[in-house]
């Protein structure tokens, strides 16, 4: 068991292209009853796609793929060191607020002309170098990875839950050598998001019943300069097996053994099929790369559909992942959720462990 005391999830809400969710109005009155308290929540911000990649970073400000993981990680510290409310906030209109030039030119992080799926197409091809793996073999895994995400995604429509339809056939089609459309992420969303994390005593103060706590959260990047030279450390991942190793030792709990045992859902970060692989393997929910065909058979690995067809709003999918697996834990029978997210190319890695949990 992870400790009693440790900061809880109480209201989150995510409204997507414009469409508000039924759950913001409770977000909405859990402020209002924290204010009448003359309790103000701190506010820690996921910087848009208009934030330049390289300007300073303000503070309570995250930036990257692995930052709501990041927040998430503050939010707990905050609540341990006595804060009693913490906000995490995205507002991310990538689809209507920029101009698919503007877009382009904003997404360039790296250099104008190597696209960010060229150079994950790189990262793969040391990855498959490392594990002795053949091309289309991994063509194979990244393959069934789509078909895994495609059936929970199939599970949203059918729930009348997605905000997207089914990729038409041209996005079947290879993009780089190791990618096809259907691989990489889609930031054609607009989205913005809320969580509100509060402290057990303000959660009793609440009378909130239900709730999720953060059970463990950790955040490891490597020390690089510059993440296209450093594509050989990155694709150890053995920063990603020191920050699923660290939360899952805050949380107390074997997370393989929990997903495996069918007590866990988990999101793995999706944006291109070596970070799932790379996951699963650091993990320990499989011991070879070869093992996850059989794997995804039985298990979902992502509870919102993946990056490409539940869409990608920049440096907020974790966010978005977060809310849906908070709303998943509450609704449902597992016990645990884990949340996985990836910075750049894959210097920065993040796990949030959520726990299912109701005070007495």
């Amino acid at each position: 068991m992870s400790e009693n005391n440790s900061p809880r999830i109480v209201a989150s809400y995510a409204n997507i292209n414009q469409k508000t969710s039924s759950n913001q109005k409770d977000l909405d009155n859990k402020i209002k009853q924290l204010n009448d308290a003359s309790i103000t929540p701190t506010t820690l911000t996921i910087d848009p796609l208009s934030t330049p990649w390289t300007s300073e970073q303000k503070d309570n400000h995250f930036r990257s793929g692995c930052a709501p993981i990041m927040a998430l990680e503050h939010a707990y510290s905050l609540i341990k060191q006595g804060c009693h409310a913490v906000i995490i906030q995205a507002n991310e209109p990538l689809k209507t607020g920029y101009t698919r030039e503007e877009r382009h030119q904003l997404m360039a992080v790296y250099n104008d002309q190597t696209t960010i799926a060229d150079l994950y197409n790189d990262l793969a091809m040391e990855f498959i170098g490392n594990h002795q793996l053949h091309e289309n073999t991994f063509k194979t895994i990244a393959s069934a990875l789509f078909e895994n995400y495609q059936a929970t995604y199939q599970q949203h429509i059918d729930n009348q839950q997605a905000h997207f339809s089914l990729p038409s056939d041209q996005w079947f089609s290879h993009v780089t050598p190791l990618f096809r459309g259907v691989d990489c992420a889609n930031p054609l969303i607009d989205f913005e998001g809320k969580m509100l994390i509060c402290s057990k005593e303000i959660v009793e103060q609440l009378g909130i019943e239900s709730t999720i706590e953060i059970a463990g959260v950790n955040c490891q990047q490597i020390a690089t300069e510059n993440e296209v030279k450093d594509l050989k450390t990155i694709c150890q991942y053995n920063h990603l097996s020191t920050a699923i190793e660290q939360a899952s030792d805050q949380a107390k709990i074997n997370f393989s053994q929990q997903f495996l045992q069918g007590n866990a859902l988990l999101e793995v970060y999706t944006c291109y099929p070596i970070v799932p692989m790379a996951f699963l393997q650091s993990s320990g929910i499989i011991n070879s790369i070869t093992e996850i065909p059989p794997l995804l058979s039985d298990y979902s690995v992502t509870v919102t559909g993946g990056m490409n067809l539940a869409r990608a709003p920049w440096n907020a999918p974790s966010l978005n992942a977060l809310i849906t697996m908070t709303e998943k834990l509450l609704a449902g029978d597992k016990e645990y959720g884990l949340v996985h997210g990836n910075g750049g190319l894959g210097y920065r890695q993040g796990v949030a462990i959520l726990k299912k949990s109701e005070l007495l």
